[in-house]
């Protein structure tokens, strides 16, 4: 048995006595989605996106510093979204809204542009200062789930090949005892021993992806100690120009993996975090390989 399913056993044990304590925030639940930029006025955002903000680590928010909250502070120009992967955040989000209709989301942009349009690099104090912003910010905003679909896969030895990054650590840490899980994407690099970083951290809900046939998906990382879920990773996804299109990859099943956890906590609002994750487990069916072992998130649990 894993570290992960261990600790998940625990865990249930010691929150049964304490579930019908669980007060209900008046607020909608959210997800919070870390990422690019988005196009905040697209139709299929529209009455679903709560808050914005920027957090980065250099002078290229809207407002030409490094934080911003408020309309607009998760966007750019439309010209330059459209190049160097900055619609990815767009795309993401979409995936969530289209998992569940009912979502609100709080977006974080976390990666910056040089005025060109440039990607501008992003370190680990990112990550860690818009974690940290979330924990702050999770009740006036009834955070219920983070999701991160950006990493890198320039990992250590296979003995502990996550990198030390400690105070990235201690931000999920501190996030996942406050009752919201950090879903993160396993990582596109065909690798199925290892999963790429902020998801190798252990605290972290990792997720992998499946293909339409419900078989690993062929580009996807995975960890059989580290890897806690899988979704499909293939949705018709909108774009920063607001077009369809098909998306692959893992950032799309860790999208529909926390759009799931949060559309159960709407439903139930009293259950704890693993009373949802038990739940999403119970409701969901086993990946087809005769090598890899998981079980498959659908959005098909939100029915019901």
């Amino acid at each position: 048995m894993n570290k992960k399913l261990i600790t998940a056993v625990l865990a249930a044990v010691l929150t049964i006595t304490t579930t019908n304590t669980v007060v209900a925030n008046s607020q909608p639940a959210t997800v919070a989605i870390l990422d690019t930029a988005l196009n905040a006025n697209l139709p299929v955002f529209k009455d679903r996106i709560v808050h914005e903000v920027c957090i980065l680590e250099w002078n290229s928010c809207a407002n030409g510093s490094n934080f911003m909250e408020g309309p607009g502070a998760a966007s750019m120009p439309l010209n330059q979204m459209s190049r160097n992967g900055f619609d990815h955040g767009t795309k993401m989000t979409s995936a969530s809204v289209l998992t569940n209709p009912n979502i609100k989301v709080v977006f974080v942009r976390i990666i910056g542009a040089t005025s060109t349009g440039v990607r501008q690099i992003s370190n680990e104090e990112t990550f860690v200062k818009a974690l940290n912003w979330v924990n702050t910010n999770r009740n006036k905003f009834n955070i219920q789930a983070v999701a991160i679909s950006q990493g890198h896969h320039n990992l250590l030895p296979v003995v502990n090949y996550c990198p030390s990054t400690p105070n990235t650590v201690n931000a999920i840490t501190s996030l996942d005892s406050a009752g919201v899980p950090v879903f993160i994407a396993a990582g596109n690099m065909r690798d199925q021993k290892r999963v790429s970083w902020p998801g190798c951290i252990t605290q972290a809900i990792t997720v992998s992806a499946t293909s339409a046939a419900d078989g690993i998906a062929i580009y996807s990382n995975y960890d059989l100690n580290v890897t806690d879920m899988f979704a499909l990773g293939r949705m018709r996804l909108v774009n920063s120009d607001g077009y369809l299109f098909n998306e692959d990859g893992t950032s799309v099943s860790a999208q529909i993996a926390a759009s799931v956890y949060v559309g159960l906590k709407s439903k139930y609002p009293s259950y704890t975090k693993q009373q949802l994750l038990d739940l999403i487990k119970s409701k969901s069916y086993p990946v087809k390989s005769k090598t890899i072992s998981g079980y498959i998130v659908s959005k098909d649990v939100l029915n019901g």
